[in-house]
């Protein structure tokens, strides 16, 4: 399905630039729509890594070419989105660091090189690896998810065609039927959207579930930056309704910890305090919160 030719397209090299552009954007917006029959899979998807995640385990993304690419993106952003260790989400691109800016012949057709990536890593019966390739015939992410599921790790695939040899391989398949590029065979294009859009919901959800949030703001952030501390400083105010000067000082006692700083203001205690109510709760700020009230 990925590699066939768009039937609406067929004239785009004649078009205007408005036109063209009118094209991708009309492709673009089936994208959401493509992923909406896969949200079940993508909800045990998420249910396997939370567990993972609360078992010591780790979220693994595995993946060649632009597939890989994205999956690296998504791991590095967790870490100073919700302050997570960079063990925690793991990304993984065939022919390694250097195939991160440009291709490297053969990669992604060596299937042992994905069992030596994920040995070097020392995959464990507790991760979850997500191997991730648009047309589902990737050799090297078949290779990562059968030896995943060796090693007794749970396997996700992700693809953009239906019934991928990735898939036969996987405990749990999710599929975004995206159909026919703007160009042919072009599967950064609509194809790399929707796989973007899916690792934003396994990483995403499985955050919020063990609590990295509270309603919805990011209270977990660290501020070790201008930008993340203006950040951290706003969530403080926007989730106690305190003054500036109120989130400054509780921020400056809680070691610029937005989600320490949170729950002081909230249960009226210490930064000794709030960080064993927060442990009593797995770092939960929502239940510490509501033990507090009770």
């Amino acid at each position: 399905m990925s590699e066939s030719r768009n039937s609406s397209t067929l004239d785009i090299d004649l078009l205007s630039t408005e036109a063209i552009l009118q094209k991708i954007n009309e492709e673009d917006q089936k994208v959401a729509q493509a992923i909406k029959p896969a949200l079940p899979n993508i909800a045990k998807a998420v249910d396997s890594i939370v567990a993972a995640f609360q078992n010591q385990g780790r979220l693994i993304y595995i993946g060649a070419g632009t597939s890989g690419r994205l999956g690296i993106l998504d791991a590095v952003e967790c870490m100073p989105t919700f302050s997570v260790t960079e063990n925690m989400v793991v990304g993984i691109i065939a022919g390694g660091e250097k195939a991160i800016k440009r291709a490297v012949e053969g990669a992604e057709d060596n299937e042992e090189a994905a069992i030596i990536d994920l040995a070097a890593i020392n995959l464990k019966a507790n991760d979850v690896v997500v191997g991730i390739a648009a047309s589902g015939r990737t050799p090297y992410v078949i290779s990562a998810l059968r030896y995943a599921r060796e090693i007794g790790a749970t396997s996700v695939s992700v693809s953009c065609n239906p019934n991928s040899a990735i898939a036969k391989e996987a405990d749990i398949d999710i599929c975004a039927a995206v159909g026919a590029e703007i160009l042919t065979g072009s599967t950064r294009m609509k194809s790399g959207t929707a796989q973007k859009l899916i690792l934003n919901m396994l990483s995403t959800a499985s955050m919020i579930r063990i609590g990295k949030t509270y309603q919805n703001l990011m209270v977990d952030v660290s501020a070790s930056n201008a930008k993340l501390y203006a950040r951290a400083l706003l969530i403080v105010m926007q989730a106690t309704d305190c003054d500036e000067e109120t989130a400054t000082q509780a921020l400056k006692e809680a070691g610029n910890e937005a989600k320490l700083a949170v729950l002081m203001v909230l249960t009226d205690t210490s930064a000794i305090q709030a960080a064993d109510l927060l442990k009593q709760h797995q770092g939960f700020l929502r239940k510490a919160v509501q033990s507090r009230a009770q």
